[in-house]
């Protein structure tokens, strides 16, 4: 049965692989070349730093799927909103696994002193992920569209965001800064 835990250095050759898969072959990610493992590591090292969560679910040493989320934007207007990102290796899609890694990405990054997470969904046609994020309580703010081009295709991004916690009910001194 998988379990969701903190991400440690050992998983991230497994999360490498997940995430070449979906750079290679889906459009939930615009990226176009397959980051390195090193690459990987410094992107968990900088999401790390900043306190905010970086899950696995996994088996035993297999990881078979991952969540974090990192601000939305630098600028420090936006230190309380983060952009989350998932992905599940292709065996386990389906299965309820991204429901529940999502639910706990949601309240990690909730205690963690975030207000608002945002879901930048590459391709609007991505009926998974966006149903995982509805699940979840997400709601829809737009699409962009024809933004991006992959696979010799122009392709929408679907924004969607989650309220976490009081959101904009208080200000900013009445919760843990990130």
């Amino acid at each position: 049965m998988p379990i969701i835990r903190p991400c440690q250095a050992s998983d991230l050759a497994g999360i490498t692989d997940i995430y070449a898969h979906h750079v290679l072959n889906g459009t939930g990610t615009f990226e176009i070349d397959t980051p390195s493992e090193q690459e990987m590591t410094a992107r968990w090292a900088e999401v790390r730093a900043k306190n905010l969560p970086y899950l696995v679910a996994a088996e035993g040493a297999q990881v078979l799927g991952f969540a974090y989320c990192n601000w939305f934007k630098p600028r420090p207007a936006y230190r309380f909103s983060a952009e989350n990102s998932i992905y599940l290796a292709p065996s386990t899609q389906r299965q309820g696994l991204g429901r529940a890694l999502l639910a706990e990405l949601c309240a990690q990054a909730e205690a963690a002193g975030l207000r608002r997470l945002i879901a930048v969904i590459g391709d609007s046609a991505n009926a998974g992920s966006i149903g995982v994020h509805l699940a979840v309580g997400f709601s829809h703010v737009g699409v962009l569209k024809a933004c991006g081009w992959k696979f010799e295709r122009w392709l929408d991004v679907v924004m969607m965001e989650r309220a976490l916690g009081r959101a904009d009910s208080c200000g900013p001194t009445q919760v843990r800064a990130p």
